[in-house]
């Protein structure tokens, strides 16, 4: 934090479930209890900390519409057995809200409202319900139409204009257009994202960061493809347009499920903890951009972020960038030419690891907070492309 009235804002640990693939191991475990899950490890993992000393508990979710309405951070805190006294509040910023509840959770430790505060996020995807509009009248005679509420635009306003509610698929293919980024580009950032993943966790990079569910047999990342390569995803056919698209199921992210927390404190509470933090709250900026190019929403974003801060790209020695699409992430990447992309994604990204969407920014926030305490020191950056047009970035520095 850059206002020398503001306290000091420290990540002292940061945990996350393996990310299930949609219908897949993590399918049958309810979003509330896949919070409740890291809220409790990671209370757990903090063994001098007194829960009752938690001041709030803040949860990233895009969806809400299903098990995880009614406040699922709330439920997650009562779940995890914490005292009935913690508090939690769910926020919503849609693929951004996880890094967004642990914003706001930051600043309000930074201005004094709390001393230690749990952030994080969840998403299941494969659990996301159909969602059916209430009837105009009572009694309709006629069918009625159901939306999935997994991903995406629906029961869109007619007063929306329609080039800004295009698929987000669409949205890449148009980011892919405007920039030149041709087909095998993508494809080969696809398959670095799942190479940069298998590397990592054959070398136990995760270890410190992932707590499995006991009850569920998913040890690592179900969607990353260790025997993915360029030809078998070259083969694979655009999915949003049939003629000249280049965008595809591969170089994609894909639907998923999990969860991810994050323990911040201010000096006070760094003590009540008995702990040394993995890095240090700098700055964080939000964005808007045309919704239908959202995946160019952390561009702008980024660069604020890095300015309130006093860092500049030459500075990043980590840099968590969501991979929404391979096309929007390049897209991103090329509007930087001061970032070294080495830096990006180091241990893979979402479109091998996956993009469960309220828990994406979280689990952003907690690979860069432990890729900086493993270095020792330095600048770590964390950011997101958000739906309907917004881009969202923290910065980290130990």
């Amino acid at each position: 934090m850059t206002d020398p009235r503001l306290r000091d804002v420290y990540i002292v640990d940061a945990v996350r479930t393996p990310v299930g693939k949609y219908g897949g191991a993590l399918a049958a475990v309810r979003p509330d209890d896949l919070a409740a899950h890291v809220v409790k490890a990671l209370v757990d993992r903090t063994p001098d900390l007194d829960p009752a000393r938690i001041d709030d508990v803040c949860f990233g979710d895009a969806n809400g519409a299903g098990e995880d309405n009614r406040n699922v951070a709330r439920m997650a805190v009562l779940l995890a057995g914490l005292p009935v006294t913690v508090p939690g509040v769910t926020v919503n910023r849609l693929c951004g809200s996880g890094l967004e509840a642990v914003i706001q959770a930051g600043r309000a430790i930074a201005h004094g409202d709390a001393h230690i505060a749990v952030a994080g996020g969840v998403e299941s995807m494969s659990r996301a319900p159909y969602v059916l509009r209430k009837p105009e009248r009572a009694f309709p005679a006629g069918h009625q139409e159901m939306f999935s509420s997994t991903l995406g635009w629906r029961m869109v306003n007619p007063r929306m204009a329609p080039e800004w509610t295009v698929a987000l698929g669409e949205g890449a293919e148009l980011i892919a257009d405007r920039h030149g980024i041709t087909r095998e580009q993508q494809d080969v950032f696809a398959l670095a994202s799942h190479q940069k993943a298998v590397r990592a966790w054959r070398e136990g990079a995760y270890d410190d960061e992932v707590v499995p569910l006991p009850e569920v047999d998913l040890l690592r990342d179900e969607t990353i493809r260790e025997a993915s390569s360029l030809e078998s995803l070259s083969k694979l056919k655009p999915v949003f347009r049939s003629a000249g698209g280049t965008v595809t199921a591969g170089n994609s992210s894909p639907l998923n499920d999990g969860a991810a927390a994050l323990l911040l404190v201010d000096e006070e509470g760094l003590r009540a903890t008995g702990r040394e933090p993995l890095a240090r709250i700098r700055a964080s900026a939000v964005t808007g951009i045309e919704p239908q190019l959202f995946g160019l929403g952390p561009v702008e974003a980024v660069r604020r972020a890095l300015e309130r801060s006093g860092r500049g790209f030459a500075e990043v020695a980590t840099f968590e960038l969501n991979e929404a699409f391979a096309a929007q992430a390049l897209g991103c990447i090329g509007q930087w030419p001061d970032l070294d992309p080495a830096v990006v994604n180091p241990r893979g990204g979402a479109i091998a690891i996956g993009h469960p969407l309220g828990a994406s920014g979280a689990r952003l926030a907690g690979a860069v907070a432990h890729q900086l305490a493993a270095a020792g020191s330095g600048t770590g950056l964390a950011a997101l492309c958000i739906g309907v047009g917004q881009g969202l970035a923290l910065v980290l520095e130990r």
